[in-house]
């Protein structure tokens, strides 16, 4: 568990859910939009920073076997509550998002949404090679993370940084923009990329 742990931990136990930017309390519409074109096929998903759970359960209700991560044990709680009432089995593992622990080749598809965003840059080399590492030849990983529309800052990624991230482990076949009215009123706006591994 990483040194963020507390903090994260933190804003689970102290707000409710609809008082979180992250959490909207529904599917994130550009991961419904992909799944329903085709664009990522059912399988084997593993969703990173699951946070309480609304993307693993609408993967699950689709036809997808889900793992979802999350480094606050409060938030896998949660999430574990709504899909039972869901009825749908998820395996919701409380840990860092960093290493990931699992075997390798063990989805088919990696699902981040604010995960990446939240990876210190010394930890970015080590990260995107656990998602290589992870996802099946072939697999695809769908990125959702801060655009620098929003303003500067180390974590506000252009296109060419994502590119230029990633390109050497993945072929990136999309990067969109994404606008996104956040569970806390504010419009933010994010880069999506949708990338398969390569051989």
């Amino acid at each position: 568990m990483c040194s963020d742990y507390a903090e994260w931990d933190e804003y689970y136990r102290k707000y409710p859910l609809g008082e979180l930017g992250w959490e909207l309390g529904k599917p994130r519409p550009i991961l419904v939009e992909y799944v329903e074109k085709g664009l990522i096929k059912k399988g084997k998903a593993l969703d990173v920073c699951c946070g309480a759970g609304t993307n693993p359960i609408y993967l699950a209700k689709s036809g997808f076997d889900v793992t979802g991560i999350d480094i606050s044990l409060t938030a896998i709680g949660i999430a574990k509550k709504k899909a039972k009432q869901a009825k749908v089995n998820i395996n919701f593992l409380a840990e860092s998002f960093i290493d990931l622990s699992f075997k390798d080749e063990a989805f088919d598809f990696v699902f981040d949404m604010g995960c990446f965003h939240h990876v210190e840059v010394e930890d970015r080399p080590t990260f995107i090679k656990a998602v290589f590492r992870v996802l099946k030849k072939g697999g695809v990983y769908m990125l959702t993370c801060f655009s620098y529309m929003n303003g500067p800052a180390w974590n506000h990624f252009t296109r060419q940084q994502i590119v230029n991230l990633f390109s050497d482990y993945f072929q990136i076949d999309k990067i969109e923009h994404y606008p996104s009215r956040e569970g806390d009123g504010y419009i933010r706006i994010f880069f999506t990329a949708l990338m398969q591994k390569k051989p």
